[in-house]
Parts: C-alpha cells; structure tokens; sequence
C-alpha cells in the first residue's frame, strides 16, 4: 500500500469514529426525569428509580440517559419544565413527586410516554381514564396512603388515649388528597373528637403551623401522604422534636429519619417500580395497555415504639432518636 494511500485511509477512519460515536451516543434512549421536589432531598429516591431500571435491564449512562428537571417545590414552574422538556429528544417522562407534576407533563405532550409515582387517585386527579387500562400515553404508580388516614388516627389515638383534639396538616395546592383526607378523617374520628386541619404549603408554613398546633392545644399531629411533607421530612422531625408534638407520617422513610412512628406504603418502593415501569415502556410497551401499578405494602408499621396493640402505645415524644438525613 503506498504511503499517500495509506495516511488517507488513517484520516477518513479518525474523522469516521467520532462520528460512529455520536451517533451511537445518540441512539441512547433518553429518560427526561421531572420533579416537583429539589435534588438535595431526593437522593434515596432517585437511587430507588435507578433500581428500578436496573431490574428492567437499564443503567444510567450505560444504556440509558437520564436528564433530571426539578421544580424546588415551586409548582408553577411545572408547566414551563415540561413544554421544555418535550421540545428534546426524549423516550420516556418520569412525572414523580404529586399529581401536579403528573398533570404538567400530560398537559405538554400527548405522543411522549409519561411513567408518574404519587399518593391519590389516577382516575378522579384526571391523570388516567383507567387504572387497568389508562388510555393514552400516561402510566405509572401509585401508593396507599390516603385511604389510611382513619388508620393512623386511630394509632394515634391509642398513643395519647385521652386525647380529643388532633391536628392535620393539609396541602391546599393539591385538593384531591386534601379532600379525601378530610373525608375519611371526618367518618373515623369518634363521637367528642375535634380535628384541626392547618394549610402549609411553604417551610414558613410549617414553623407557623406547629405554633399553632401547641396552641390549640392539640394533642398530636397527623400528617397526610404529600410530596412536599416528604421533602421536608427533617424539617418536620426537627420541629415536632421542638415542640413536643406526638406525630405520625404516612410513609416508612420518616421513621427511618428519626420520626416517632408511621404507618403505610413506602415512597422509595414507590420510585422502584416506576423505574421499572420505565424500563418496561423503553423495551417497547405501550402505556395505554400497562396497568397502573399499586404500591401494596399498605401496612408497614415503622416506629421508635412498641408495635400497636389493643392497650396503649408505651412510648414518649421526646424517646425518638435525633432526626437524620
């Protein structure tokens, strides 16, 4: 081979192979991950996603991308996060962290699959038509959490047995969960009981509602499954601590931060198989015939306490471990 020949063939292949592997770089699938939430507070939660695609033969970087889009609890940027997002090549939205965000990227797309993980109803929040066959390009999981609500009362009602006034802390931006739990406590609580129910949708929101719950003088607090409890869940810890309010959270991962006890589904499983559901929809399912999916590990009883029985819970707010992250 002559030489001219050969130091051609050299340089057409080293233009070749970048552009080999752009392409192939192209080629990734592309997961657009939208959350209400911020990064900082949802490590444990992404890692869980992570999981998820990993059952279904994924990993980030590997054979998958993932771009991550928050919202830093400012729910109004979610509708200009997801008309950005769908304006990309991308082959499936992961819609986690409340109905909000599943809305959001419904709204902005109606050809783009869409995996959303949140507590509530699919159907009566208009994320689907149906849970076993949602219909269009939106799928997802959800937990039980809110139909628990009657539950927890009652556990904590057996931790401060003379009690008669609870508090509730409710989001009011998010009025599908906020109604249901508002109906179920209201069919649970007995005959004499007052439940307080406060708004709190920002970090001074919660300072000011735990004031507030000390001076109505309520005997515990109860919260609700929402995204942004979730996401303050050391703030929440931090605060009930403070003031000495018996709490229950509605989902594992508070106690396992420090919290005095919860009771249902797990947020963490939650984002595991909406990992897994997104790694299904990247290996050609369609998400108008994969049923919606149902975090069912409803009794999960996490505590600094004794586990719940007929007689009274033997423990004290201020025997809970220091909160962590």
């Amino acid at each position: 081979m002559k030489r001219r020949t050969f130091i051609t063939l050299l340089g057409g292949a080293a233009t070749a192979w970048p552009v080999a592997a752009r392409a192939q770089q192209q080629a990734m699938p592309v997961i657009e991950y939208l959350d209400g939430g911020a990064t900082e507070t949802s490590a444990r939660f992404i890692a869980a996603f992570r999981k998820g695609l990993s059952e279904a033969g994924y990993a980030e970087g590997r054979n998958v991308a993932i771009e991550y889009r928050w919202a830093y609890d400012n729910f109004d940027r979610l509708p200009e996060l997801a008309s950005n997002l769908v304006r990309r090549p991308v082959s499936v939205i992961a819609a986690m962290g409340g109905v909000p965000v599943a809305l959001a990227a419904k709204a902005a797309t109606g050809t783009v699959p869409i995996v959303f993980g949140f507590g509530g109803d699919p159907v009566q929040s208009g994320a689907v038509a149906s849970l076993s066959r949602p219909g269009s390009n939106v799928t997802g999981v959800v937990t039980i959490n809110v139909e628990l609500a009657a539950k927890r009362l009652g556990l904590l009602h057996e931790l401060v047995p003379g009690a008669t006034r609870f508090a509730v802390f409710i989001n009011p931006n998010n009025p599908t969960t906020a109604s249901a739990t508002r109906e179920a406590l209201a069919a649970a609580a007995s005959p004499g009981w007052q439940i307080e129910f406060l708004n709190v949708t920002t970090n001074a929101d919660l300072n000011a509602a735990f004031a507030s719950v000390v001076q109505m003088r309520a005997a515990a607090l109860l919260l609700p499954p929402e995204n942004i409890f979730v996401l303050r869940r050391v703030q929440l810890l931090t605060l009930a601590a403070r003031y000495a309010v018996p709490t229950i959270y509605p989902s594992r991962e508070f106690a396992e931060t420090g919290g005095l006890m919860s009771y249902g589904s797990s947020y963490s499983d939650m984002h595991r198989q909406a990992g897994f559901y997104t790694g299904r929809i990247l290996k050609g399912e369609k998400p108008a015939e994969l049923p919606v999916g149902c975090n069912r590990r409803r009794s999960s009883w996490s505590s600094t306490c004794k586990p719940p029985r007929r007689s009274a819970l033997m423990c004290h707010p201020r025997s809970s471990p220091a909160p962590t992250r």
